[in-house]
């Protein structure tokens, strides 16, 4: 099975680092945000990628003394699930698992009614999303968004893959409460989970297309990560050479500095110039 989406770690890495800034300023003043904000808006690949490990440790040992605080467990589930892109399919996989496990925690922390959510028949989990309201998307989305991350590094286990229909309830009620979520997120997302399988498989690519322009626009185009994912997932899919290469064409003659979004723009520019050097083999 193909990835469930490609690179979608590093999305949430804005959710994280403003997670981890909110969570932290009381103790910090304004350290914490001054951090998150240089983070989000640097253009070093690599010192961002030495440094989360250091984080992971941070966030783990407050875990020790508030082991229920869903805040502090949301921004652990988001951490874990962005550091997943930087390693190895072995570590990748217990991370999201860690991930997922601290996301669940959380949304059982917030709202009891969603406790053990996974684990629910899928008629009953429907009812448990649908009440779902505005006040907890934050924490449902983060939860959707360490779900996909953990189907993506066990697509080996068809036990695994048979949450893609819970995933996807989740991601589509996300986008009923808030679409513009981490610029707009939960489309991207869902654009991914639809074209994971051709449509004579079963997947539904125009579909998946709708959400992932619906995304860009949400961006007004600066999220330039929408626009590789959409090449990637989309267009190979249906081998639209001339889309594909002008997807990621206008991600390199973008200006990747944007506020809050350089360090995803800068890694989306660097995957737009790898598809686009495999572009005439692929097609």
């Amino acid at each position: 099975m193909r990835k469930i989406l490609n690179l979608t770690a590093m999305l949430v890495l804005m959710g994280m680092l403003n997670g981890c800034a909110n969570l932290m300023s009381s103790v910090t003043s304004g350290l914490a945000e001054d951090l998150a904000d240089t983070i989000l808006n640097s253009n070093d690949v690599d010192t961002v990628r030495e440094g989360i490990p250091a984080y992971l440790l941070m966030i783990d040992s407050f875990l020790r003394s508030s082991p229920n605080n869903p805040e502090l467990l949301m921004a652990a589930s988001n951490l874990n699930s962005a550091f997943t892109i930087f390693t190895n399919e072995e570590r990748g996989r217990l991370l999201s698992q860690k991930s997922l496990d601290y996301s669940l925690r959380a949304a059982c922390a917030r709202n009891k009614t969603l406790c053990d959510l996974n684990e629910a028949e899928f008629e009953v989990y429907k009812q448990r999303v649908d009440a779902i309201t505005n006040k907890d998307v934050d924490i449902a989305y983060s939860l959707a968004v360490a779900w996909t991350g953990w189907m993506q590094a066990h697509s080996n286990d068809w036990n695994a893959i048979a949450q893609l229909g819970k995933v996807k309830y989740l991601m589509a009620h996300c986008i009923e409460l808030d679409e513009t979520i981490s610029d707009g997120g939960p489309h991207l997302y869902m654009g991914g989970l639809e074209t994971v399988l051709p449509a004579s498989l079963g997947g539904n690519p125009e579909k998946g297309r709708a959400h992932f322009e619906r995304s860009i626009e949400i961006s007004q185009g600066q999220f330039l990560m929408a626009k590789v994912v959409f090449a990637e997932q989309y267009a190979k899919l249906v081998f639209d050479k001339q889309m594909h290469d002008r997807l990621l064409n206008e991600v390199l003659a973008a200006d990747p500095v944007s506020e809050g979004r350089t360090l995803t723009n800068t890694v989306a520019q660097t995957r737009a110039r790898e598809l686009l050097a495999e572009s005439d083999d692929y097609f």
